[in-house]
């Protein structure tokens, strides 16, 4: 798949299960499409309750040799396959445009990221060190060591289908466990792309394995005795219902929820740079990602010139193909979230916002996907529902606040936390924010608050379920078991 950067024609994408390619026992599949053409480009298996626990059971096997394998000799893997992401990372790019819609530039921009953090999971030599306490008592010696657990999962969402299962497999695989990726069926064309690079790299059988699915796949993995954990990125019911479904089948759980992130703006925020950094929060990747800005908190006596503003950079991107030259914008991931997108604009309306930018009024002629032209809203009150419900697509509300502390009570109210920024040149107000905000990934004078891959991806509140997050040193605990040792030599 990766050669020539072209997905062929409805090609039936295989699971990849102790290092070989498998097709013949699935027998349902779904179609795949480009959501800027609407066209079918794959087919996906639907992986039965059998499927997964072969892939388990192959996992199960690997990990006893692979967790006794120094942590030096595993990272060499790492360090393969990363070259060979940046070997291909071009072709994997032009990829995720076709599966999912959003331009060449931010496909590029999700395998860099990919690429990070399997760079960062080569330093797991440094990362797992435990602690080493001497004489905690006469003659007593007290040390922590960090081990790995068995079997885990990832349940991919469809936005980021290279980079999130990413979050987490190099580092469940650096600390020693064994890992199984289900990605979306919306999108498992860039993952597959993505395992043939691991064939290639050499990694024992069953170490890492890719098992495409829907709900019944993603369930019987919830459910299998064998795993371990579960990590899983997608819409807030979905995370609460997989978090107390996997709790209750005793496993660890890490399960990023939804948002509606809020872009504050104080009057003393530099203008044009505000504007340009609120477009790009809003409507890079057509509104579909979790770190989206989609609501704005205007403060102070700037509203009318930021909304002004707004309107004007907005108005002048260019929505269309991802991979056509100059294009800013793509579609949305489906028919059904065009029509939901959609529905919402109409719910706004309805509520008594103003629409001073509606993307309805607008068409891609050249193109018959699932389009969606960026939309704005004003005079947005917070109980409203476009105020307060993840839309996950191009539409911008805007409130005016009078001040600072009204605009962090609408946010204190709202339930999701799982990004927000300030933008403002005043410390003093930075430092404050920052503080008292309840959320996890916080902007100064940031549109996307997204962490480096050395630092947690953070949320809070109703955008995450679970204790220890995707990426950094969350993720080193989350994959390893920590032992005490307590020794006295006599």
């Amino acid at each position: 798949m990766v050669v020539g950067a072209r997905i062929a024609t409805k090609e039936k994408l295989p699971n990849y299960i102790g290092g070989e390619w498998h097709t013949e026992s699935v027998d349902s599949y779904l179609p795949v499409y480009n959501p800027a053409l609407d066209e079918v480009i794959a087919e996906v298996p639907l992986s039965s309750k059998a499927e997964v626990d072969r892939a388990v059971q192959v996992a199960k096997k690997a990990y006893a040799t692979w967790s006794n394998t120094p942590a030096v000799d595993r990272v060499q893997y790492l360090f393969k396959l990363k070259q060979l992401l940046e070997d291909h990372k071009e072709e994997i790019a032009r990829i995720l445009t076709q599966e999912h819609g959003k331009t060449l530039e931010e496909a590029r921009g999700e395998m860099r990221r990919t690429i990070e953090n399997v760079e960062v999971a080569t330093g797991i030599p440094s990362l797992m060190q435990g602690r080493l306490l001497q004489d905690v008592s006469r003659g007593i010696d007290q040390e922590e060591i960090r081990q790995p657990m068995g079997v885990f999962a990832m349940l991919a969402p469809f936005n980021f289908p290279a980079m999130v299962p990413w979050w987490f497999a190099p580092h469940a695989l650096a600390t020693g466990n064994t890992y199984i990726i289900k990605p979306s069926e919306q999108t498992p064309c860039s993952q597959q792309a993505i395992f043939e690079l691991i064939e290639k790299a050499g990694f024992p059988k069953g170490v890492i394995n890719l098992v495409h699915g829907a709900r019944e796949t993603a369930e019987a993995l919830i459910e299998h005795p064998d795993i371990e954990g579960i990590s899983f990125v997608g819409s807030t019911p979905v995370a609460r219902a997989i978090y107390k479904k996997a709790a209750e089948y005793g496993k660890r759980v890490q399960a990023q929820g939804g948002a509606k992130n809020f872009l504050v703006v104080m009057p003393d925020a530099s203008m044009k740079f505000t504007v340009d950094s609120i477009v790009s929060s809003a409507y890079g990747c057509a509104g579909q990602r979790c770190l989206a800005g989609s609501a704005v908190l205007s403060i102070g006596e700037k509203h009318r010139a930021l909304t002004d503003q707004l309107i004007d950079a907005t108005s002048r991107l260019k929505v269309g193909y991802g991979l056509s030259e100059g294009v800013d914008m793509g579609p949305v991931i489906s028919r059904k979230q065009q029509a939901r997108v959609l529905d919402y604009i109409q719910i706004g309306s309805d509520e008594g916002a103003k629409p001073i930018l509606d993307g309805r009024a607008k068409k891609v002629k050249e193109y018959k996907g699932y389009f969606v032209h960026p939309t704005i809203f004003d005079e947005v009150e917070p109980e409203m529902r476009i105020a307060r419900e993840e839309i996950f697509g191009p539409v911008l509300s805007v409130t005016h606040a009078r001040d600072l502390e009204e605009a962090l009570a609408i946010v204190e109210k709202n339930p999701y936390g799982n990004a927000i920024s300030l933008y403002t040149q005043s410390g003093k107000w930075a430092r404050e924010f920052k503080l008292r905000v309840r959320c996890g990934n916080v902007g100064i004078n940031v549109g996307v608050a997204a962490a480096m891959a050395f630092f947690p991806f953070a949320g809070m509140k109703d955008s995450f379920f679970g204790d220890l997050h995707g990426q950094g040193m969350d993720a080193i605990r989350f994959f390893t078991d920590a032992k005490v040792v307590i020794s006295r030599w006599v």
